[in-house]
């Protein structure tokens, strides 16, 4: 068994020790109390058992934000079921996939995927559907009648060693389904439990620490709940007896999003990136809504320019933001911080005792001596990749007796102990012998003032092995020759990109991450 706290525990007995007439959600203007929110994630949870789910099996969620995902979450935890995330952009055969792959008992979509899951549901063996909103299909229970009924759940024996699922975007194979302990998540998690204090080391003080009000936060959470930072960041909200805020609509909405923040006055606020910070940044400075409210601003899963933060800084300056290192594979990789007092500082990652960069001997890297190597993490790490041993075996890593997972993050470590990071490797472009991060010629190209976005890869080639191409997303007139004279003002000449087609719109998925994919097919 491992030693910890399992997020089941926390909330079967969470209202124990929270003001039920505080909000656990804010959906525009569905707010959902304690008192409702603990009532109706119990109900899901009896649900799930009496059609035939038991502790380990997994719960799929095929929704887009809103109230009913975080309610469907929380029945998982309490019911012992295992999380498993779900694209909602995944077509019939990609969402069979995720589904079977999972063996997933219990789905919950909402009505706009009705016909998706009804096309390939005689293929499974799901126990129970779940449907959010509309004409509920003939195979399907209404989800709102069911958190309604009022039927309560027995003592369940909740396990620090439950599961939860986070599965990969698969951008380099199909989705894989990252196993944490949720006592392992929990750890990364509960150091924001007591600001200034001591962690909770047992159920008992996690529960005074809510009693107290330590940790609250009215979290406004900008990427889908689908993808990881959206869904760490809501969960460890509610594991501390905040309050989660989504903003409704199928795609993200700046001007929403910063008018719902003054509006709630919301403490912290999650993106992912440029993404979300350059469009959040446009709508703040056109004068809508207001960050001043915010403390704490947090990014990952992406690279965050210095440029974006400092451009935020302006509009919150007792802010901070914090660019967060982090995988599906590993959390709490390193931390880059910065407050109005160093706006626009290079991105260096600071990390505890636990995140090593490692040479190809698999040995610490030298700080300042240049070395590249890869971004390394033990301690509370993931189990591996559900029903895949071999890619497991690759990522997660034991050397000398000690277990890493080693996500695929290049970085060097500079001189004081802090690293650079320089990218994934599975994206390095090698053009005649040299490798070339493409992260680090995107952030190049949207220093440029005519740029909003860019993604930068390799296309074969003849002379070059792989040339670097771009695609950029301009607001004003630029062309090609002027963006490859900026970039050679900052990079070596092999970086420049050989080809930058001008787009109306960068290619991303609705979590803020590059669709290479597409922006490919965009250069022909």
């Amino acid at each position: 068994m491992t030693n910890g706290i399992s997020f089941g525990a926390i909330f079967s007995a969470i209202s124990a020790a929270i003001d039920p007439d505080l909000p656990a959600t804010i959906h525009g203007d569905q707010v959902t109390t304690w008192r409702d929110f603990d009532a109706r994630t119990s109900a899901i949870a009896a649900a799930a058992h009496a059609a035939g789910a038991v502790p380990g099996d997994r719960i799929a969620h095929l929704m887009r934000n809103s109230p009913a995902y975080l309610e469907t979450t929380v029945a998982g935890f309490k019911a012992r079921l295992v999380h498993v995330n779900v694209n909602y952009r995944y077509t019939g055969e990609e969402l069979f996939y995720i589904l079977d792959n999972s063996a997933a008992a219990v789905v919950v979509f909402d009505a706009e995927f009705a016909p998706l899951v009804a096309s390939i549901r005689h293929r499974l063996e799901t126990k129970l559907y779940l449907q959010v909103g509309g004409e509920t299909a003939d195979f399907a229970q209404d989800f709102d009648t069911v958190a309604a009924t009022g039927a309560t759940l027995p003592t369940q024996d909740h396990d620090p060693g439950d599961m939860l699922f986070i599965y990969t975007g698969g951008t380099t194979g199909m989705p894989k389904g990252v196993m944490w302990e949720q006592a392992a998540m929990w750890g990364n998690m509960r150091a924001s439990a007591n600001p200034g204090g001591d962690p909770p080391d047992s159920l008992a003080d996690q529960l005074d620490n809510i009693r107290h009000g330590r940790g609250r936060n009215r979290s406004l959470v900008l990427p889908p709940l689908m993808h990881g930072t959206g869904m760490i960041i809501a969960i460890s909200t509610l594991a501390r007896g905040g309050t989660v805020v989504t903003v409704p609509g199928d795609n993200f909405d700046p001007e929403q999003a910063v008018e719902t923040c003054q509006r709630l006055g919301c403490d912290y606020a999650v993106i992912v990136g440029d993404a979300f910070g350059r469009p959040l940044l446009r709508a703040l400075d056109a004068g809508h809504g207001s960050i001043a409210s915010v403390a704490v601003m947090i990014s990952s899963g992406t690279m965050w320019s210095p440029e974006t933060k400092a451009g935020l800084l302006r509009h919150a300056p007792a802010m901070m933001v914090a660019d967060a290192l982090g995988s599906s594979e590993g959390l709490a990789l390193g931390m880059s911080a910065q407050t109005s007092a160093n706006a626009g500082a290079p991105t260096k990652f600071i990390a505890d005792g636990n995140t090593l960069v490692l040479d190809d001997a698999m040995q610490p890297v030298v700080p300042g001596s240049g070395v590249m190597g890869k971004v390394a993490r033990r301690g509370m790490i993931p189990l591996g990749y559900w029903r895949d041993p071999v890619k497991s075996a690759a990522t997660f890593v034991t050397v000398e007796g000690v277990r890493y997972s080693i996500p695929g993050d290049f970085a060097v470590v500079e001189a004081d102990g802090s690293f650079t990071l320089l990218g994934r490797g599975s994206q390095c472009i090698n053009t005649a012998g040299e490798k070339v991060f493409p992260e680090e010629v995107e952030e190049t190209l949207k220093t440029h003032p005519a740029i909003d976005d860019a993604l930068v890869f390799g296309v074969a080639d003849d002379k070059w092995g792989q040339a670097v191409t771009a695609v950029v997303e301009a607001h004003g007139p630029v062309d090609a020759d002027a963006l490859r004279a900026h970039c050679r003002q900052h990079l070596a000449g092999y970086k420049t990109p050989k080809k930058i087609i001008i787009v109306a719109k960068v290619p991303r998925a609705p979590n803020g991450k590059a669709d290479y994919a597409a922006a490919r097919a965009m250069a022909g």
